[in-house]
């Protein structure tokens, strides 16, 4: 097999549905030795299974993103029964959509800790093995939701926009220790995460697409990928327009609901 990922072991949060689940799968047809970490133990057991089926490896990391230790304890297993870390994925993340009318502090909370405090906590477990071999790869899977606020979504946003300042800062200094850092901006992308949404979701993509998408960026180690690129533009050109503009066009077409 020659791909990139062959016998390369990576650590995949949020690995029991959606993106997670799919990259696992994905990564393991190449070659890839996985360690799957979620919260849900049986969910995360079939997903073992599914590898194997695949002719990869494939271990269980029942753990929580928020809490640390577990997270380097999860490292240490992994790195116990495949060898060290070559691939953190931090992929775990919430999205609920909320009115600002109705704003809840328990759930901004709960959101920035998934999704901050829980990438963070990922990349520590592995980062101080990465600069002592002096290499690996860092991903986190962030959103076109990073680039500016969208209605209904402040907590949503605000989390993305956080993970990917924190995962480039974290490129700048890594980088020359030869660790590299992908950070992936993905669309609207058929979940369990957008499942049930109300509103239409542009340039809507099947996960099986995206995961392939997403695999070619991890493999070609991009510093950047943000698709698809018909709503990465529109995303784009929304940071150079005047903020009346913005307002008008964002108010009339809330994505996330």
């Amino acid at each position: 097999m020659s791909s990139e990922f062959k016998d390369k072991v990576v650590m995949i949060t949020g690995a029991s549905s959606g993106i997670g689940r799919g990259l696992a799968v994905e990564l393991a047809r190449q070659g890839a030795k996985i360690g799957l970490v979620a919260r849900r133990a049986d969910v995360v057991a079939e997903v073992v299974r599914e590898i194997e089926q695949v002719g990869s490896g494939a271990l269980a990391l029942p753990a929580d993103v928020q809490d640390a230790e577990s997270l380097s304890a999860a490292a240490g297993t992994l790195r116990d029964a495949f060898g060290p870390v070559d691939i953190l994925i931090a992929n775990a993340g919430i999205g609920p959509t909320r009115d600002a009318a109705t704003i809840d502090a328990k759930e901004i909370a709960g959101v920035i800790n998934v999704n901050v405090i829980g990438a963070s906590n990922s990349a520590a477990a592995v980062i101080p093995q990465m600069v002592e071999r002096g290499s690996g790869q860092l991903v986190i899977i962030s959103s076109l939701a990073a680039y500016r606020g969208l209605p209904k979504s402040a907590a949503y946003c605000a989390s993305k926009a956080a993970v990917s300042a924190f995962f480039e800062s974290l490129r700048l200094d890594l980088s020359p220790r030869g660790i590299d850092v992908t950070i992936i901006h993905p669309g609207f992308i058929k979940t369990p995460l957008t499942a049930g949404r109300d509103a239409q979701m542009p340039f809507l993509m099947e996960l099986d697409d995206a995961v392939k998408k997403m695999a070619r960026a991890i493999e070609k180690r991009r510093k950047r990928y943000s698709f698809p690129w018909q709503l990465a533009t529109i995303v784009r050109a929304g940071m150079i327009m005047p903020i009346w503009m913005y307002d008008q066009i964002s108010r009339a077409n809330s994505f996330r609901e």
